[in-house]
This record gives structure tokens, C-alpha cells and sequence, in this order.
């Protein structure tokens, strides 16, 4: 492709490349660059591309996007925004893939992953078409797992990866997406025909700083899609809604003057139940997915579906039929006398969240096993710490994804929050705490393992070593069978 047919969408503010220079592919790492290659020059959180035009140049790149000029003999196009440049340059490389399928976005604090798994579900039971996913847990192209990074990758991989979809004869791709994706443009360049808003609770103020930008970065997402609709039992719902530049229509899990909303509402250790209504349409709705906030999931989804032109029956229908998804309110194999939940909720609500709906079906205790990640927002952990020990029975405080901090001083950030006679237990070493949880269990307990889900490592310096809870789980009660017997 040739690098005029690339900078069609591109502000140029100047150039020395040749416009007919061939490209071969287009690169943001230098460290990836092969000969012929367009190297986009990126400004990052953690470094900027800028320094490694040397190394792009060395390699064989044939040009470089920038924002700065390059110093010496370099063949350049500089352009006002590179981060967005790099979204754009990419979705012509790949030939516009999103413009081939229904591209539905879902952006929020919490609920994005099950919303759009549920949505997924519904799509492809609904129009028989196979449908994309881009998730937290993994990305599918149909039947097709692959693995996944950030929420939403960085441009020029998520266009790679719609493109492999369109490829494949996706007709329609759910997205969730984050709020970092839309303030550095990961997503620019895509139209989507919905968009949905689920919650906006306090998280990543390491990077936002104010609940006021995190709210704006979220509603970015409505300024680029065709229809909305917007959870209203949100406190930032008609923040959303006076942002959208598009029809919303809304929902409620309470019952509320909705578009769509829930009543009847019938929760169980195994499901909720509830009745959907719609103007003077009501459908009986049944969920395997037990507690209050996968009835906001629910309807988010068929939220998603009614923009998208699907009935209410035929969307409740594929709920029955739906089933959990992994690292939420998953509940792992143990003797009869005790539970274990491993559950994703590493934001305050979320925590919340997680723990009351536990509360509803428990017959005894709720432990709450929970710590916080290093290098993240670190005003939510005494946060997290005052809601742990208010909404459990008792608490094991333990590590998260330390990164690169130190595990005890945010186990410390997080006792600083709770009451000194808060019933709990410090173990730094997140398997050991599994492990005395399980050993100091009383008949009826609950063990809600919190902040990791679907995640099978932890993140100590940089360094991603193998931890799963589940199989943590399962070997330590195996050995404790071993020793009984």
C-alpha cells in the first residue's frame, strides 16, 4: 500500500517522504520494524516513540508518522496528533474493517465483560450470524479463542484483530470498551451502531484524576455511535446522556421510568428471574447467573439487542439458555459445608457488589479474601478496606498484582481504611491466604476470593508468574483429603 493511500484521513502538517512510497506494514514498536515498514512515532504513558526513530531508521523503516520533526536525513510525515494518527493509518491498512460488521460498544466501570458475553450469546442465537468479541478475559472470532491483553488493545492491534473478524464473516463485533481506549483514541476511526453505558464507580484515578475526566473519557464513546442507551439507576446517567450525540433511550434494574426496566424481580442462590418491560410489552426473563447486578447485565444486553432491532422474547429466550462466565461470581468444586466464589470486583462498587449479593444466599459467614494492584489508583484501598469490612463477616487481606510495589504497603493503604476491631487476618503470600481461608473455614462459610477472576498469574515486578486460584483450590483440598485419609 502506498503511504498517500495511508495519510488520506491524516492531518499533514509537513513532509519529506516520497507520498508513493510503498509500505509494507505499519509499526508503533521499533523494536518490531523490518524493512519498508511505516514506524508511527507515539507519545506513551511510559516512554515516547520519539527516541527510538534511530533504531525504526536502522532497521529499514521507509518512513516515520511524528509529531516532532526528526532530526537528520529521515524521511518523515509529521502530523499535530501521532496517537491518533496511528488509529487512523491503521484502520486504512487493514481496510476499514469495521465499516464490514455491526459494531456494538459497551463502556463502564463494572458489567462490561458479562453484558457482553450475554450479548454475544443473544446475536448469534437470535440472527444465526457468527458475531466477534473484544473482552477482558479473551477476544473470540466466533468459536475462536484468542487471548487478550488490555481491555481494548492498542490500535493498530484491535484493527488487526476486526479485520481477522471480517475476515472470518463476523457480521457483527461487541466490544467492551474502556475509558483509556477512548482518551488515547484506540478506537478512533470505528462507528459504532450501539453504544451502552452500564455504571461509572471510582477506578483508575491513577490515570484520569477525577471522577469528572474518567465520566468524560467514558463519554467519548457517545459521540461515536449511532444509537445509545444508557443504564438510569446510574448516578452519571444524565451526565451520559447530556454528553450522547445520538438517540438514548435507557434502563433499569430497579423498576424505574425506563425504556426497558426489570420488576418481579426474584433472586436465588442458582439465578435471577424477573419481568422485562417495555411500554406494554412484558417478558418473563430468567438468568443462571445469581445476584442483584446480573439483572442490570441482562438488561444491558437486551438493551443492546432492541437498538439492534431484536425483540424482548427472542433475547430472553437466549438468556435462559446462557451460562456464566469465568472469574464472575464462579463458583469452584468443595465439600459440602463451604463455598468458594472467585469473583473479578477489584473497585470499591464492585467489592460491594459482589459481597451483598453473596450475603442474600449465604448460610453462614462471608470471608472476603482480597488485596489491591500496585502502580494502579492508590486512593481506593482504604476505600476497599472500610467496604470489606462492613459488608463481610470477616476478611483476609493479602496480595493482588503487586507490580512494582511493595505487597505490605498496599496491604497497610488498605488496614488504614478499616476499624481496628474489624475481625481479619493479614497473609501477604496470596496462595497461603487461600489456603488458611480454607483451613479456618466454618460450616456454611463463604469464600469470596476478590480482584483476580478470570486472571491466572500474578503481576510481581513486570514478571507475569503462574497463579491460578482454582487450581490453588483444588490442590490444597486434595492434600488435605490425603491427610484425613
Amino acid at each position: 500500500m502506498k503511504l498517500k493511500e495511508l495519510l488520506k484521513d491524516i492531518s499533514v502538517l509537513a513532509m519529506t517522504a516520497d507520498p508513493d512510497t510503498e509500505i509494507r506494514d505499519v509499526r508503533y514498536d521499533s523494536r518490531a520494524v523490518e524493512p519498508g515498514d511505516l514506524f508511527v512515532a507515539v507519545q506513551g504513558l511510559q516512554s515516547d516513540g520519539h527516541r527510538f526513530i534511530p533504531m525504526a531508521m536502522e532497521k529499514g523503516a521507509a518512513a516515520v508518522l511524528c509529531q516532532r520533526k526528526p532530526e537528520g536525513d529521515v524521511p518523515y510525515v509529521q502530523t499535530d496528533d501521532s496517537r491518533l494518527a496511528l488509529a487512523l493509518v491503521s484502520c486504512a491498512y487493514f481496510g476499514h474493517p469495521s465499516e464490514k460488521m455491526t459494531m456494538v460498544g459497551v463502556t463502564g466501570t463494572n458489567g462490561k465483560t458479562t453484558s457482553t458475553v450475554l450479548l454475544k450469546r443473544i446475536l448469534e442465537d437470535v440472527t444465526g450470524e457468527k458475531v466477534g468479541l473484544v473482552g477482558t478475559i479473551s477476544h473470540w472470532i466466533g468459536d475462536e479463542e484468542v487471548p487478550s491483553g488490555n481491555t481494548t488493545p492498542e490500535s493498530y492491534d484491535l484493527q488487526k484483530l476486526l479485520a481477522r473478524m471480517a475476515e472470518a464473516g463476523c457480521a457483527y463485533a461487541v466490544m467492551e470498551v474502556s475509558s483509556h481506549a477512548l482518551a488515547l483514541d484506540r478506537v478512533a476511526g470505528i462507528h459504532f451502531r450501539a453504544g451502552l453505558f452500564t455504571n461509572l464507580t471510582q477506578d483508575h484515578l491513577d490515570f484520569h484524576k477525577t471522577m469528572e475526566e474518567y465520566a468524560e473519557a467514558k463519554a467519548l464513546l457517545f459521540s461515536r455511535c449511532g444509537r445509545a442507551a444508557v443504564n438510569l439507576d446510574d448516578p452519571w446517567a444524565e451526565f451520559m446522556i447530556r454528553r450522547a450525540q445520538c438517540p438514548v433511550s435507557t434502563f433499569s434494574a430497579r423498576g424505574g421510568d425506563a425504556d426497558l426496566r426489570a420488576e418481579d424481580v426474584r433472586l436465588s442462590a442458582s439465578d435471577v428471574r424477573f419481568t422485562a418491560c417495555a411500554g406494554d410489552e412484558r417478558v418473563p426473563v430468567r438468568l443462571g447467573i445469581p445476584g442483584a447486578f446480573s439483572v442490570a447485565n441482562a438488561l444491558t444486553a437486551m438493551s443492546a439487542g432492541r437498538l439492534l432491532g431484536l425483540s424482548l422474547a427472542d433475547c430472553a429466550a437466549s438468556l435462559g439458555r446462557a451460562t456464566g462466565v469465568k472469574g464472575r461470581v464462579e463458583v469452584v468444586p468443595t465439600p459440602d459445608d463451604f463455598t468458594i466464589v472467585i469473583d473479578y470486583a477489584h473497585t470499591p462498587d464492585a467489592l460491594e457488589k459482589v459481597l451483598r449479593t453473596i450475603k442474600e444466599v449465604s448460610q453462614g459467614r462471608v470471608v472476603a479474601l482480597f488485596g489491591c494492584g500496585g502502580d494502579r489508583d492508590r486512593t481506593k484501598r482504604p476505600i476497599m478496606g472500610r467496604i470489606g469490612a462492613a459488608e463481610a463477616d470477616f476478611c483476609v487481606i493479602t496480595s493482588d498484582n503487586p507490580r512494582t510495589e511493595d505487597p505490605q504497603a498496599i496491604i497497610d493503604e488498605i488496614l488504614a481504611g478499616m476499624p481496628p476491631e474489624a475481625p481479619k487476618k493479614v497473609i501477604c503470600d496470596r496462595p497461603e491466604a487461600i489456603c488458611w481461608a480454607i483451613d479456618n473455614h466454618l460450616p456454611g462459610d463463604v469464600i469470596v476470593l476478590a480482584g483476580k477472576g478470570h486472571e491466572t498469574y500474578q503481576d510481581v515486578n513486570h514478571v507475569k508468574r503462574h497463579m491460578d486460584e482454582r487450581e490453588i483450590v483444588a490442590e490444597h483440598l486434595r492434600r488435605n483429603e490425603e491427610h484425613m485419609t
